[in-house]
């Protein structure tokens, strides 16, 4: 129970539980689709987005948030670095410690490479973490890779590379293979057989999924298999990645690090460089909650773009359509799309199923800003939102199903009162994931030299929208890919002289920014959000990795 006037108007949604559960919403028309999201979709607010004036990329549009953070000042001062002083040298220096960048220092190590994994908090603190619902692959007799690439190639609005969707859904078999191998816990049927289900905007079943705990299995596996490569795999946490460093003749060849507790710089030395830093939800951009985890700060796409790396689709961001919106301690946490394939449905204040609840992820976003700006929403002093109906789940699957299938988000309910088995849930967008990031090839190379980049800080694979379980896919696959590719390379790579190490681009950056008149004391990378919330023991102060 809610224990305030939210239950009078759940008793809306109970009395309408079973007419709306025997009605099946129409499928939106593509032209319908284009005008919901042209009216409501946040990425289409012309306001929100403005011309970047510096870099790769300037002249296109980017969002005011990531703006600021592409044309900030440096962390650091060039001349002020001791390049001289190497304390990591390594033959891949990989970026990031979720999933894409264990991914990638595991197959790295395979090769034979000596590997420095770096993470700006710890092993596993990544989105990887908190992805819930699935991983797609088209693994069984009645799918097939093909079917996989027409869904997510025109889930994407057709913006995707195509040489990188082809090898996300053509790699994705294997890759459940290899993560069935090293241990993960997939949901299986007594013969052996696993499970799949439906994800919105898929032709097939082929969402594999361990509960809604998916990505936290996925990612306990790859971080298991990291450690256990101790030989040839050095971690170190708590570490920031602040610029990258070049070699005389522009490659990558390392980076300048920070220590996120005292702010000691350290440098790398490596032959090739991989970046698999995330997303960039903690930006909040339009002010909007996220279901990110702590250091989302787009700091990747910061780092590849200073050292001259394009960017592609940098102005799309993925807004889940349900983030928890009640209570105020869970707003924006994820709402895992796994609840809709189940058979819960969207319904808005009046009791009225008002979309299909398996749209695309953009449009049953747009679907519910819309409900909400046209007055169909539900007030409940923390977000205006829809009801997700919950219990429509067990009315179709059968008693205990909800625990069975996603007990995650009955755990993450019931310590406020709130039982989904009996009582729908209030949802609102959650800004989720980066379409957009540093422009790859199918092995992950950008156009600057020994410079890879694999996961949610790239940008072409999914194109303008992303369908649920592509995720997990993406940063397994490519993270796999540049592993695989950077061991490859390292063999015919000698160690860059040490003084030839540079951050002239750095410099180079710094001279543009003045030159096109950029103001403002914002820095760059941004590493952590930083939240005050008005506690005056904090306003004023910096806090060590943050911005002031």
């Amino acid at each position: 129970m809610y224990g305030n006037q939210l239950d009078e108007a759940a008793k809306i949604v109970a009395a309408k539980r079973e007419e709306n559960l025997k009605f099946e919403h129409a499928r939106l028309t593509a032209d319908e689709k284009d005008d919901l999201l042209k009216k409501f979709h946040p990425d289409r607010i012309p306001e929100q987005f403005a011309e970047i004036k510096i870099g790769p990329n300037k002249g296109q549009k980017a969002p005011l948030e990531l703006l600021e953070m592409l044309q900030a000042k440096p962390r650091i001062e060039p001349e002020k670095i001791d390049l001289s002083h190497i304390d990591y040298e390594s033959d891949v220096l990989v970026i990031g410690g979720g999933g894409a960048g264990t991914s990638a220092a595991i197959m790295a190590s395979e090769a034979g490479a000596k590997v420095l994994l770096v993470t700006k908090l710890r092993v596993g603190d990544a989105n990887t973490m908190m992805a819930e619902g699935g991983i797609q692959a088209a693994d069984k007799p009645n799918d097939s890779p093909a079917q996989h690439y027409l869904d997510a190639f025109g889930g994407g609005h057709f913006d995707g590379k195509p040489e990188l969707v082809y090898t996300l859904v053509n790699k994705a078999p294997s890759v459940i293979k290899w993560l069935n191998d090293l241990g993960v816990e997939f949901d299986k049927m007594p013969d052996g057989t696993m499970v799949t289900t439906h994800g919105g905007g898929t032709s097939r079943k082929r969402m594999h999924a361990c509960k809604d705990y998916s990505g936290a299995e996925i990612m306990r596996t790859l971080r298991d298999e990291t450690f256990n490569r101790a030989d040839s795999i050095t971690v170190v946490d708590f570490t920031s990645a602040i610029e990258i460093i070049k070699d005389d003749k522009g490659n990558a060849c390392g980076a300048v690090l920070m220590n996120m507790e005292t702010n000691e710089i350290r440098i790398a030395k490596a032959k090739v460089v991989i970046i698999a830093t995330g997303g960039a939800g903690r930006m909040h951009y339009q002010g909007f909650p996220t279901s990110n985890h702590y250091g989302a700060t787009a700091d990747g796409l910061v780092m590849a773009y200073r050292a001259g790396a394009k960017l592609l689709y940098q102005d799309s961001l993925q807004y889940h359509p349900t983030g928890a919106a009640y209570p105020s301690q869970i707003l924006g946490k994820l709402v895992t799309e796994k609840v809709r394939s189940l058979g819960a449905k969207l319904i808005n204040k009046d009791g009225t199923v008002y979309i299909h609840p398996l749209e695309t992820r953009d449009v049953n976003a747009s679907g519910i800003i819309r409900e909400v700006k046209e007055g169909r929403g539900v007030e409940n002093g923390v977000q205006t939102a829809v009801w997700l109906d919950t219990p429509m789940i067990e009315m179709i699957h059968g008693e205990g199903t909800i625990l069975k299938s996603i007990p995650a988000m009955y755990n993450m309910f019931i310590k406020y009162g709130i039982d989904i088995r009996k009582e729908p849930i209030l949802v609102y967008p959650t800004l989720h994931y980066q379409n957009g990031g540093v422009e790859i090839d199918k092995t992950c190379h950008t156009n600057v030299g020994n410079l890879l980049v694999a996961g949610e800080a790239s940008g072409g694979v999914h194109g303008t929208n992303r369908l649920m379980g592509n995720s997990l896919l993406d940063v397994v696959v490519f993270g796999r890919e540049a592993g695989i590719e950077a061991g490859k390379m390292f063999k015919d790579i000698k160690l860059a002289d040490t003084s030839k190490l540079s951050l002239k681009h750095v410099k180079d950056f710094e001279a543009e920014r003045e030159k096109a008149g950029i103001k403002g004391d914002a820095v760059s990378p941004k590493l952590l959000p930083t939240y005050h919330h008005g506690n005056p023991e904090f306003e004023g102060k910096e806090i060590p990795g943050a911005t002031k």
